[in-house]
């Protein structure tokens, strides 16, 4: 199982960065996706943990500052329940 560890900003930028990553390695097996330390989440960042989770086997660790964009998105039972799995 490979894990990926998200930076502490989790904006448009960093989501460019780690997308060839976590594409790998959701084509590769299962993903753990360690996401807390991240304080701060943006649409983009939302945008791929939910088509990762909707691609392969993805868990991911929440930090509350995820949990608190996941729920403020609509995204709780996508991203951080069974959805996908």
């Amino acid at each position: 199982m490979t894990t990926i560890t998200l930076p502490a900003r989790c904006d448009r930028s960093a989501a460019g960065l780690i997308q060839p990553e976590l594409a790998a390695a959701v084509a590769a097996g299962p993903v753990t996706i360690d996401a807390t330390g991240g304080g701060q989440f943006g649409q983009a960042m939302l945008q791929l943990l939910v088509s990762a989770r909707l691609s392969g086997a993805v868990t991911i660790a929440a930090s509350d500052a995820l949990r608190e964009a996941a729920q403020l998105a609509g995204l709780e039972d996508i991203l951080l329940g069974t959805a996908g799995q």
